[in-house]
Protein backbone atom coordinates (compact mmCIF):
# COMPACT_ATOMS: atom_id res chain seq x y z
CA UNK A 1 0.00 0.00 0.00
CA UNK A 2 1.54 3.35 -1.07
CA UNK A 3 1.92 6.33 1.25
CA UNK A 4 0.34 9.19 1.26
CA UNK A 5 3.01 11.66 1.78
CA UNK A 6 2.53 15.62 1.60
CA UNK A 7 4.66 17.07 -0.86
CA UNK A 8 6.63 19.89 0.16
CA UNK A 9 7.27 23.38 -1.81
CA UNK A 10 10.37 24.24 0.00
CA UNK A 11 13.52 25.22 -1.92
CA UNK A 12 15.74 22.41 -0.63
CA UNK A 13 15.48 18.88 -1.31
CA UNK A 14 15.10 16.01 0.91
CA UNK A 15 16.66 12.81 0.53
CA UNK A 16 16.58 9.75 2.73
CA UNK A 17 18.30 6.77 3.31
CA UNK A 18 16.86 3.21 4.49
CA UNK A 19 17.10 -0.20 4.76
CA UNK A 20 18.27 -2.23 7.55
CA UNK A 21 21.24 -2.00 9.92
CA UNK A 22 24.34 -2.54 8.95
CA UNK A 23 23.63 -1.95 4.94
CA UNK A 24 25.82 0.82 4.01
CA UNK A 25 23.56 3.91 4.84
CA UNK A 26 26.46 5.73 6.96
CA UNK A 27 29.00 5.64 4.64
CA UNK A 28 26.87 6.49 1.27
CA UNK A 29 25.74 9.28 3.38
CA UNK A 30 29.11 10.13 4.29
CA UNK A 31 30.25 10.47 0.87
CA UNK A 32 26.98 12.27 -0.57
CA UNK A 33 27.72 15.08 1.95
CA UNK A 34 31.06 15.62 0.91
CA UNK A 35 30.42 15.02 -2.82
CA UNK A 36 27.41 17.49 -2.65
CA UNK A 37 29.04 20.38 -0.74
CA UNK A 38 31.96 20.16 -3.32
CA UNK A 39 29.51 21.18 -5.70
CA UNK A 40 28.24 24.30 -3.55
CA UNK A 41 25.32 22.42 -1.93
CA UNK A 42 24.36 23.27 1.75
CA UNK A 43 23.91 19.93 3.52
CA UNK A 44 21.94 19.45 6.85
CA UNK A 45 22.31 15.72 7.95
CA UNK A 46 19.64 14.55 10.25
CA UNK A 47 18.52 11.23 11.71
CA UNK A 48 15.58 9.32 12.85
CA UNK A 49 14.22 8.12 15.47
CA UNK A 50 15.88 11.37 17.72
CA UNK A 51 17.49 10.53 20.81
CA UNK A 52 14.25 11.37 22.59
CA UNK A 53 12.65 7.90 21.20
CA UNK A 54 16.51 6.23 21.15
CA UNK A 55 16.99 6.79 24.94
CA UNK A 56 13.49 5.80 25.84
CA UNK A 57 13.20 2.69 28.12
CA UNK A 58 10.36 1.22 25.28
CA UNK A 59 13.06 1.93 22.61
CA UNK A 60 15.87 0.09 24.08
CA UNK A 61 13.79 -2.66 25.39
CA UNK A 62 12.80 -3.53 21.94
CA UNK A 63 16.41 -3.16 20.76
CA UNK A 64 18.66 -4.72 23.30
CA UNK A 65 16.90 -8.22 24.60
CA UNK A 66 14.81 -10.26 23.35
CA UNK A 67 11.72 -10.28 26.45
CA UNK A 68 9.21 -7.67 24.93
CA UNK A 69 6.44 -8.73 27.00
CA UNK A 70 6.27 -5.18 29.03
CA UNK A 71 5.33 -3.27 25.82
CA UNK A 72 3.09 -3.80 22.87
CA UNK A 73 4.84 -3.03 19.88
CA UNK A 74 2.44 -0.34 18.66
CA UNK A 75 2.96 1.64 21.65
CA UNK A 76 7.01 1.89 20.44
CA UNK A 77 5.70 2.68 16.64
CA UNK A 78 3.04 5.27 17.73
CA UNK A 79 6.33 6.98 19.58
CA UNK A 80 8.03 7.05 16.81
CA UNK A 81 5.49 7.93 14.37
CA UNK A 82 5.04 11.11 16.52
CA UNK A 83 8.51 11.66 16.76
CA UNK A 84 9.08 11.66 13.20
CA UNK A 85 6.00 14.34 13.07
CA UNK A 86 7.63 16.36 15.63
CA UNK A 87 11.08 15.95 13.60
CA UNK A 88 9.47 16.78 9.92
CA UNK A 89 8.13 20.39 11.11
CA UNK A 90 10.26 21.50 13.67
CA UNK A 91 13.97 20.26 12.04
CA UNK A 92 13.38 19.19 8.29
CA UNK A 93 10.91 21.64 7.20
CA UNK A 94 13.15 24.73 8.71
CA UNK A 95 16.09 23.63 6.76
CA UNK A 96 14.43 23.35 3.72
CA UNK A 97 12.50 26.19 3.60
CA UNK A 98 16.24 27.59 4.31
CA UNK A 99 17.64 26.26 0.79
CA UNK A 100 19.42 23.05 2.51
CA UNK A 101 19.65 19.92 1.37
CA UNK A 102 18.94 18.19 3.85
CA UNK A 103 20.38 14.17 3.77
CA UNK A 104 18.36 11.80 6.70
CA UNK A 105 19.43 8.17 8.22
CA UNK A 106 16.34 6.57 8.02
CA UNK A 107 12.90 8.26 7.40
CA UNK A 108 8.62 7.42 8.09
CA UNK A 109 9.45 3.97 6.08
CA UNK A 110 11.57 2.26 8.58
CA UNK A 111 8.42 3.31 10.76
CA UNK A 112 5.92 1.09 8.68
CA UNK A 113 8.74 -1.51 7.62
CA UNK A 114 9.04 -2.30 11.33
CA UNK A 115 5.27 -2.23 12.29
CA UNK A 116 4.88 -4.24 8.97
CA UNK A 117 7.66 -6.98 9.53
CA UNK A 118 6.13 -7.57 13.45
CA UNK A 119 2.70 -8.68 11.93
CA UNK A 120 0.91 -5.25 12.26
CA UNK A 121 -0.32 -5.41 8.64
CA UNK A 122 -3.68 -3.98 9.31
CA UNK A 123 -2.64 -0.99 11.58
CA UNK A 124 -4.42 1.42 8.92
CA UNK A 125 -3.59 4.41 11.81
CA UNK A 126 0.18 4.85 10.30
CA UNK A 127 -0.73 5.47 6.57
CA UNK A 128 -3.11 8.03 8.04
CA UNK A 129 0.28 9.52 10.29
CA UNK A 130 1.95 9.46 6.79
CA UNK A 131 -0.20 12.08 5.21
CA UNK A 132 1.39 14.50 8.10
CA UNK A 133 5.23 13.77 6.53
CA UNK A 134 6.61 15.46 4.07
CA UNK A 135 7.42 13.12 0.98
CA UNK A 136 10.99 12.49 0.46
CA UNK A 137 12.21 14.32 -3.32
CA UNK A 138 14.63 10.99 -3.46
CA UNK A 139 14.27 7.76 -1.39
CA UNK A 140 17.51 5.55 -0.97
CA UNK A 141 16.97 1.97 -0.34
CA UNK A 142 20.31 -0.04 0.53
CA UNK A 143 19.64 -3.93 0.02
CA UNK A 144 22.40 -6.60 1.88
CA UNK A 145 21.71 -10.00 2.54
CA UNK A 146 20.79 -9.95 5.74
CA UNK A 147 23.78 -12.21 6.73
CA UNK A 148 26.08 -8.96 5.33
CA UNK A 149 24.29 -6.18 7.76
CA UNK A 150 24.49 -8.71 10.67
CA UNK A 151 28.46 -9.22 10.35
CA UNK A 152 28.94 -5.36 9.81
CA UNK A 153 27.11 -4.83 12.86
CA UNK A 154 28.82 -7.34 14.69
CA UNK A 155 31.97 -5.56 13.31
CA UNK A 156 31.54 -2.16 15.67
CA UNK A 157 32.90 -2.52 19.30
CA UNK A 158 30.44 -1.50 20.79
CA UNK A 159 27.70 -4.03 19.29
CA UNK A 160 29.91 -7.10 19.07
CA UNK A 161 27.18 -8.44 21.42
CA UNK A 162 24.05 -6.81 20.85
CA UNK A 163 20.97 -8.77 20.73
CA UNK A 164 20.16 -9.25 16.85
CA UNK A 165 16.60 -10.75 16.04
CA UNK A 166 17.55 -12.72 12.78
CA UNK A 167 13.96 -13.91 11.88
CA UNK A 168 12.61 -10.02 12.26
CA UNK A 169 15.96 -9.10 10.10
CA UNK A 170 14.76 -11.30 7.20
CA UNK A 171 11.05 -10.27 7.41
CA UNK A 172 12.21 -6.31 7.86
CA UNK A 173 14.45 -6.92 4.30
CA UNK A 174 11.11 -7.59 2.62
CA UNK A 175 9.52 -5.23 4.09
CA UNK A 176 12.00 -2.81 2.83
CA UNK A 177 12.19 -3.98 -0.43
CA UNK A 178 8.09 -3.67 -0.76
CA UNK A 179 7.92 -0.33 0.84
CA UNK A 180 10.21 0.82 -1.69
CA UNK A 181 8.44 -0.52 -4.49
CA UNK A 182 5.59 0.82 -3.49
CA UNK A 183 6.88 4.40 -3.16
CA UNK A 184 9.33 4.75 -5.66
CA UNK A 185 12.01 4.13 -3.89
CA UNK A 186 15.45 4.04 -5.32
CA UNK A 187 16.77 0.48 -5.02
CA UNK A 188 20.69 -0.16 -4.03
CA UNK A 189 22.90 -3.46 -4.68
CA UNK A 190 24.91 -2.74 -0.90
CA UNK A 191 27.19 -5.57 -2.05
CA UNK A 192 28.57 -3.71 -5.15
CA UNK A 193 31.87 -1.56 -4.53
CA UNK A 194 31.23 1.22 -2.15
CA UNK A 195 32.22 3.84 -4.75
CA UNK A 196 30.43 2.66 -7.25
CA UNK A 197 27.03 2.85 -4.86
CA UNK A 198 28.51 6.04 -4.49
CA UNK A 199 28.58 7.21 -8.00
CA UNK A 200 24.95 5.41 -8.76
CA UNK A 201 23.23 8.26 -5.78
CA UNK A 202 25.13 10.95 -7.11
CA UNK A 203 23.91 10.66 -10.48
CA UNK A 204 20.44 10.49 -9.03
CA UNK A 205 20.92 13.23 -7.10
CA UNK A 206 22.06 15.81 -9.25
CA UNK A 207 19.13 14.77 -11.79
CA UNK A 208 17.11 15.75 -9.16
CA UNK A 209 19.08 19.09 -8.55
CA UNK A 210 18.61 20.05 -12.09
CA UNK A 211 15.21 19.49 -12.54
CA UNK A 212 14.69 21.73 -9.64
CA UNK A 213 16.77 24.29 -11.01
CA UNK A 214 18.79 24.35 -7.52
CA UNK A 215 21.79 26.43 -8.18
CA UNK A 216 25.49 24.70 -7.56
CA UNK A 217 28.94 25.41 -9.01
Amino acid sequence: MKLEMKPHEQSGLLITFCGLDGCGKTTQITLLKAALEEIGINISLTKQPTDFVRKSDIFRTYMDNPNHNVFDYRALSLLCASDRVQHTYGIIKPLLQHGNTVISDRYFYSCLANLRARGYKEDFWIYEIAKSILKPDICFFLDVPVETAVSRVRQRPAERNKYIDMELQYRLKEEYFNIAKENEGIILDGEKRIHEIHQNIFQAVIKKVKERNIVYE
